[in-house]
């Protein structure tokens, strides 16, 4: 919960001018999956009945679903939101998962931007129908999903959506040696980063807007330094 709160906070002072000009669209809602899927080839779908003890699966079909419905930005909420995000929102995105060789997993869902009934999202949920169906506790339907998608459409002719470079938001996940240090530690008594990241960049208010967000990645109950 309290990481709940703080990633709310983060987008209140980020992303301020949404506030201001719909100070009353912001509302909590019981997702309803056989409502969001009307219109999709998951309509009426078992698929739609998946649930995952890691709230991997069902929560990967839940931003798709909502992202579709709606449109707009998902931000998964072990996020903490460093920058307004219009800049991104030119383009349809996921964004890259990290810097690390993993075979078949090269995105990441923590953040992602579509338009309502965006074309992308239907033919991932046709992907989804006629794929095999998820594994708990995998990134079949995120990760995996994204790259199949993306492929397709490559393979089609069709200009894919975008992929962000890690570094706007999981800037954690680098070489030791120039990343965004571990959060739940104690920052330097200058207020410099040990790491390369910041060392030469005045800290680490300066390094934070350079980046859109921190993810923290399920990191819910890790607890943190005093003065981290």
């Amino acid at each position: 919960m309290l990481l709940t709160i703080h990633c709310c906070s983060s987008f209140f002072a980020t992303q301020d001018k949404w506030v201001a000009r719909f100070p009353g669209a912001f509302t909590l809602r019981v997702v309803d999956y056989a409502s969001l899927a009307r219109g999709t080839p998951l309509e009426g779908s078992p698929l739609l009945d998946v649930s995952d003890a890691k709230a991997w699966i069902d929560g990967d079909l839940v931003r798709l679903l909502v992202i579709w419905a709606y449109g707009g930005v998902w931000v998964d909420m072990d996020s903490l939101l460093t920058r307004d995000l219009a800049p991104l929102l030119e383009y349809e995105f996921v964004t890259q998962w990290d810097r690390y060789d993993k075979k078949y997993v090269p995105m990441n869902g923590a953040l992602m931007h579509f338009h309502k009934h965006s074309p992308y999202l239907c033919e991932a949920f046709h992907v989804m129908t006629t794929s095999a169906p998820p594994r708990k506790g995998t990134t079949d339907w995120s990760a995996t999903l994204y790259l199949k998608l993306r492929h397709r459409l490559l393979h089609g002719g069709i200009p894919p959506f975008q992929v962000l470079p890690f570094c706007f938001t999981d800037a954690r996940s680098c070489q030791l040696d120039d990343r965004l240090p571990d959060p739940f530690v104690a920052n330097p008594a200058d207020g410099r980063w040990a790491m390369g990241f910041g060392r030469e960049d005045g800290g680490v208010d300066n390094v934070l807007k350079k980046v859109f967000s921190v993810h923290l990645h399920n990191q819910w109950e890790k607890p943190s330094s005093k003065g981290g």
